[in-house]
């Protein structure tokens, strides 16, 4: 799928394709997985001088189990993810002109197919190892409510690299078609008198505050969000550092294993080698002792021959 903003180009002179596949990779992931394999990227990107890659790919924050479930749907289902966004836009539309008959028809057929691509998408995670607990799949459900209703909901779950869950706004309706107005003949319009108007002005004021108050609020719920995913990855950090000093820790005591194996083998072979030298000094000492008690063997023998020489004779 096409990503929107022109992001394929180039950025401050590196290419910037490059970290895309990264991030659509990230986001394909598991959650489980997120931030190991982020760390990975993040660093290869350093390590081959894109600082401003690395810098981005580190940014990425771990999706929800919900959020990346939904984000499975537009990898693995682009013929559904595109009819469904056709039918946001049909329904948006007959909410607009306040067609009731379109959006009756419209609302029946947006039930059936949230309901399907939820199930698609709790079908996908259990694919990917991933099981989606009831309270997930709502939060799916409501992503695709958010998406049909909110065409900034829509882009932003047509790009695949959703972090949270989306709620549909407040003010979309659930599934039934607006009531139609009554018709009546227009009459004289009465005077506004004073009173009116200052009710009008008060009515308005209140408006206005009320208006100011949800944009507070939708902020501090901003806020609290991105602090929410800031405390999910600095856990998921610290619990990916934990596995890694535990394996650190069986892999320096398998090291000391072997090398207290091997010091145990060096010091049974200095030994062997001292045993070996002794036994050889010794072999020698036992050689040296044998050539002496030849040679005198062979000196007695030859005195022997002599003396028997002269005793026979023969020396005449």
């Amino acid at each position: 799928m096409q990503r929107k903003g022109g992001r394929r180009g180039e950025t401050d002179g590196q290419d910037s394709g490059a970290v895309e596949q990264v991030l659509d990779e990230l986001y394909a992931t598991p959650p489980s997985a997120f931030v190991s394999r982020r760390e990975e990227r993040a660093a290869a990107a350093r390590t081959a001088g894109r600082k401003e890659d690395a810098r981005r790919i580190h940014a990425a924050c771990r999706p929800t189990l919900a959020a990346w479930a939904a984000n499975l749907l537009t990898r693995s289902r682009a013929e559904e993810t595109r009819r469904f966004l056709e039918l946001g836009q049909a329904l948006r539309e007959a909410h607009r002109t306040l067609d009731a008959t379109g959006l009756k028809e419209l609302s029946a057929q947006r039930r059936r197919i949230v309901a399907a691509l939820s199930r698609q998408a709790a079908q996908l995670a259990g694919e990917a190892g991933q099981r989606l607990s009831p309270a997930a799949q709502r939060e799916v459900e409501s992503t695709l409510r958010a998406v049909l209703a909110d065409p900034g909901a829509a882009d932003r779950w047509a790009e695949g690299r959703l972090e949270v869950a989306l709620t549909p706004p407040s003010d979309f309706p659930s599934g039934t078609a607006p009531a139609e107005p009554a018709r009546t003949e227009p009459g004289p319009r009465p005077p506004k008198s004073r009173g009116t108007a200052s009710g009008t002005r008060a009515k308005d004021e209140l408006a206005e505050r009320r208006r100011k108050r949800r944009e507070e609020l939708d902020r501090a719920e901003q806020e609290a969000e991105r602090a929410a995913r800031q405390l999910r990855d600095a856990r998921a950090e610290q619990a990916d550092a934990q596995e890694s000093l535990r394996r650190s820790d069986d892999e320096l005591g398998r090291v000391r294993e072997t090398v207290a194996t091997a010091e145990e083998r060096l010091r049974a072979a200095h030994e062997d080698l001292d045993r070996a030298e002794r036994e050889r000094r010794e072999a020698e000492e036992r050689g040296r002792t044998a050539a002496d008690a030849l040679a005198g063997a062979e000196r007695d023998a030859r005195a022997s021959a002599r003396r028997v020489d002269r005793l026979t004779g023969r020396g005449r």
